[in-house]
């Protein structure tokens, strides 16, 4: 199938690259090190449609194809994986559950103002002990009078606690089937919500400038119509969504491959080493040309799948598709980052050059929106492999 980016895609990409060398590129070296969530940077975001990229017109989005979010993505992540993963979150994790499960009055209760970037919302899936064995999610809502009443715990989330968060949605068992397994549904959860509690922010390895907390839930309640979507289809939903997420995460590695072949193909022509530029040493030259190879083959994987979803085709080969791309690119990304850093050296190792924070920021993309493991395992099963 053809997936070339259009002319317009293209020009929205350039839109994106002046937007992140103009209002990010200059300070994110400083974020970075105060782990500083820049809350009017992603107002501008906002203010430059970037939350409202794929929702309807009819909630103030742009009604733009899932291709544009994933250059914007790809564009944010060039200069910064964090605030990349802030858009990817935002939008993939926060904004299309409620898009696409939530009712006409969830939609205009809530879009409005995640889709202007004036609020976020946050993806409540990961406990302490399930995170990719989601089924195991051991949070518990129970449905007393015309409230939903939740405890329990969640991890690792995404714009949970930032000044702009608004809600978080979260999975919770509501009971059991008739077959006896856990009864999995998703509840929306305002960020007042008496004994809603955005614990301490991690202290993480990267992605300093993203909001990241876990979060605990001690007889949090909730109105009963904050249920999203049918009762005991929380878990499937959450499955869909991270479809879509895993080729959105995909965009962002690529953007980071980008990132390194850049600065090291700039490093390399300039930095001199007996009287030539490294460049001219084939040790140097060929690490870089590998550089070019995975941002060629990631962006190929990436926009594949992009167009597939674009086109309606959400089925089994899309998930296929979505799966190769974020093992790929996210595994390419994290050796990206090493040769860049051996690239450049001892000045590779000091936090004052970007290719040190991308190093830091890369490991994650093996791990979020599925580890390399659960995409091979989707990868294997889509090949009719029985692999448990």
């Amino acid at each position: 199938m053809d997936f070339e980016l259009s002319r317009e895609h293209e020009d929205f990409r350039h839109v994106v690259r002046d937007f992140a060398q103009e209002h990010i590129a200059p300070h994110v070296a400083e974020w970075d090190r105060q782990h500083h969530f820049p809350v009017e940077t992603v107002r501008a975001m906002g203010d430059l449609g970037l939350f409202g990229l794929t929702a309807s017109p009819e909630y103030g989005g742009a009604g733009a194809d899932f291709t544009s979010l994933c250059v914007a993505i790809e564009e944010l992540g060039r200069v910064d994986q964090s605030l990349g993963i802030t858009l990817e979150a935002a939008v993939g994790l926060g904004i299309n559950p409620i898009a696409t499960f939530g009712d006409e009055k969830q939609r205009e209760r809530w879009l409005p103002d995640l889709v202007a970037g004036r609020a976020l919302a946050g993806f409540g899936l990961t406990e302490p002990g399930a995170g990719s064995d989601a089924g195991a999610t051991r949070t518990r809502a129970e449905l007393d009078g015309d409230s939903w009443v939740i405890n329990g715990a969640k991890q690792f989330i995404t714009n949970s606690g930032s000044a702009l968060t608004s809600l978080v949605t979260v999975t919770a068992r509501t009971g059991t089937t008739p077959d006896g397994r856990p009864e999995i549904s998703a509840i929306t959860v305002p960020a007042d919500t008496p004994g809603f509690v955005a614990e301490p922010a991690y202290d993480k390895l990267g992605w300093h400038i993203s909001d990241t907390h876990p979060l605990t839930f001690t007889d949090a309640r909730v109105p009963a119509d904050h249920l999203l979507g049918d009762r005991g289809r929380g878990y499937a939903q959450f499955l869909a969504t991270l479809d879509d997420g895993r080729v959105a995460i995909a965009a962002l590695a690529v953007g980071l491959i980008e990132g390194c072949l850049e600065l090291c193909t700039q490093y390399a022509g300039e930095r001199e080493t007996f009287g030539r530029p490294i460049g001219t040493r084939q040790g140097v030259a060929f690490q870089i040309a590998d550089l070019a190879v995975m941002a060629r083959a990631g962006r190929a994987l990436t926009y594949q799948a992009a167009a597939m979803k674009d086109a309606g085709r959400t089925g089994a080969e899309f998930k296929q598709a979505a799966a190769i791309a974020k093992l790929y690119t996210s595994e390419a990304a994290v050796t990206a980052t090493r040769i860049a850093t051996q690239v450049f050296g001892g000045y590779g190792f000091m936090e004052e050059y970007p290719v040190a924070r991308f190093y830091r920021d890369a490991k994650i993309l093996e791990i979020g929106e599925g580890t390399s493991e659960v995409q091979r395992m989707l990868i294997a099963r889509g090949l009719g492999l029985p692999v448990e």
